[in-house]
Parts: structure tokens; C-alpha cells; sequence
């Protein structure tokens, strides 16, 4: 299949640079997880992005100096030419890394997984099967992402893990230990106002970060700040090209909104914004301080 997207070769100059982007490839889940932003779930769609479109999105944002994609869902892995993206992503000279549930990891996945220049993000709810399962649907689901992790940090693959605080501090604590015996690095994060999780989104609990140095790119195209700000939508890769949408003033407009968004956040002491690091932005994010800001009246 062809396929002609806008020239890339004029774009409005890009009010920041973009290193980070989320390509949220697919909106099916096996799981169906009480708090997720993206409510994905078993019966979701991978969209109507055709694979040639999603690369020549890696194409452009490598011309244009983007460092990094995060590959998201839905679960990416259940993406039907997820090997063929990452291939893409990393011939293409950037960092790869894919944010999944760790539900199954069959041979197609594991090889791809595996490849120098890959790294694997994960959500983890508890030390206990019963209340990670709770909060994903799935019973087994914390026994499937326990082993796939274990075998991941056995590989060599590099893993990070956020822990989401949906039964309270204590059983966070406990998931980050279970974690750490695993060989995993993790953070907590408190649930955010988005999706599953809210009678509706509050832009308010974004991280902060939305539009700075990072973008998402959505499984129809559309161009927004962060996978969180879904209705922040500032372009359509389809029609405006990557570089068009991101250099677009719908997008300075975009972030600027979201920026006053937050101003309306009450930070808790320590909390002075957050890290510039890549993988401190998304949805396992605490880095906006060690808690989760509380949003005034």
C-alpha cells in the first residue's frame, strides 16, 4: 500500500523541541482496568491509522529530531504488525519503548521485546494476585505479568514499573517491594481523572508536562499534547503531516490552555514540577512530587 502524507519539508517551526512521542497504536486490551485513561478493553479498535501512515509518522519524527517513541494502548503488543512498527521505530535511530500489560508475551512479542534498543514499561497494582487482578478484571493477570517480568529482567531487558495507588498508600508500598525483589525499578502514582477512572477528564491532573518535549500521536491520527489530554486534539497526522500538526498553532494553543489548566493545582511541598526525564511523563507519572497534587476548589 502507498501512502502520500503532507510534505513534512515545511512545517511551522516547532515552539519547543518534541524529543518523546506516544504512539497509542491500538485501543484493544485484554484487560479491562477500573481506572484506565484510554478505556480500552477486549472489544476496543486498533483505529484507522494503516501501518504505512504510523510509519511515516517514525519517519518524520526522526527528521525531526524526536529521540524516542513510546509504543501504548490498549496493549501494543496486540497491535496486528507491532513487530513491523518497532522494526520501523528502530532502523529509523530512535529509543523504543512499549507500555504493556505483560498479559502474554507470545514468541512474535518476545523476539521483538528483546531487540537491543527496546525497553518495557508496565503498570503493577499489587504484591497480592487477588487485589492487582481486582483492579485489572482478568483473573491471572498478576500471575502472567509476575512471570513475564521476571523473565524480561532475566533477559536483560530493561523494565520500569509504575504502581498505581488504587487501594491506598500501603498496598503501593507493598507492590513497589514485590517489585524490587523482581529486579524492577518503580514508581507510585495516585490515579489520575481520566477515562475508566472519571464521570469526566480533568485536564487538571494532567502531570504537567503536556505538549513540553513530548506529544501523542492517537490510533486515528489525531495530534494532542499527552495521551492523557485526548480531547486536546490539535491536528491530524493524516492531513496536517506530523510536523504540521505539532509546528501548528492549534497545538501552541493546546498546551497553553493545559498549562493554565494546571495553574489551578495546589501543590504539596516538594512538588516543583516535573522532571525534564522522558519516562517521568505518562500514565504511571509522579513527577509532579512524591504525591499526587490536590486540585483546589
Amino acid at each position: 500500500m502507498t501512502v502520500t502524507m503532507p510534505d513534512p519539508v515545511r512545517p511551522a517551526p516547532l515552539a519547543e523541541p518534541i524529543r518523546m512521542l506516544w504512539l497509542e497504536v491500538t485501543g484493544r486490551c485484554q484487560l479491562t482496568c477500573t481506572h484506565c485513561y484510554a478505556a480500552s478493553s477486549p472489544t476496543g479498535s486498533h483505529g484507522s491509522m494503516h501501518l504505512a501512515e504510523w510509519i511515516e509518522v517514525i519517519t518524520q519524527a526522526a527528521a525531526a529530531g524526536v529521540e524516542k517513541v513510546c509504543l501504548i494502548g490498549g496493549e501494543p503488543t496486540l497491535y496486528p504488525a507491532f513487530p513491523e512498527l518497532v522494526a520501523a521505530a528502530l532502523a529509523a535511530g530512535l529509543a523504543v519503548e512499549v507500555y504493556t500489560n505483560l498479559y502474554a508475551l507470545p514468541a512474535r512479542v518476545w523476539d521483538t521485546l528483546t531487540q537491543p534498543g527496546v525497553s518495557v514499561a508496565t503498570s503493577y497494582y499489587a504484591a497480592e494476585p487477588a487485589g492487582h487482578d481486582a483492579i485489572t478484571g482478568r483473573s491471572g493477570s498478576h500471575a502472567h505479568t509476575r512471570t513475564n517480568l521476571r523473565r524480561l529482567v532475566n533477559a536483560g531487558v530493561p523494565v520500569r514499573a509504575g504502581v498505581i495507588a488504587t487501594a491506598g498508600d500501603d498496598q503501593a508500598a507493598a507492590a513497589v517491594a514485590d517489585l524490587a525483589e523482581l529486579g524492577v525499578a518503580a514508581k507510585v502514582d495516585h490515579v489520575r481523572p481520566f477515562g475508566r477512572a472519571a464521570d469526566r477528564d480533568d485536564e487538571a491532573g494532567s502531570c504537567g508536562r503536556c505538549g513540553h518535549g513530548r506529544a501523542a500521536i492517537g490510533a486515528d491520527g489525531t495530534v494532542t499534547p499527552c495521551v492523557f489530554t485526548r480531547q486536546a486534539v490539535a491536528g491530524n497526522v493524516r492531513t496536517d503531516g506530523l510536523l504540521g500538526a505539532l509546528g501548528s498553532t492549534a497545538f501552541r494553543a493546546q498546551v497553553a490552555r493545559l498549562d493554565r489548566s494546571r495553574a489551578r493545582v495546589v501543590r504539596r511541598p516538594g512538588a516543583d514540577g516535573c522532571s525534564p526525564d522522558d519516562s517521568a511523563c505518562g500514565p504511571d507519572s509522579d513527577a509532579c512530587g512524591p504525591d499526587f497534587p490536590e486540585v483546589g476548589a
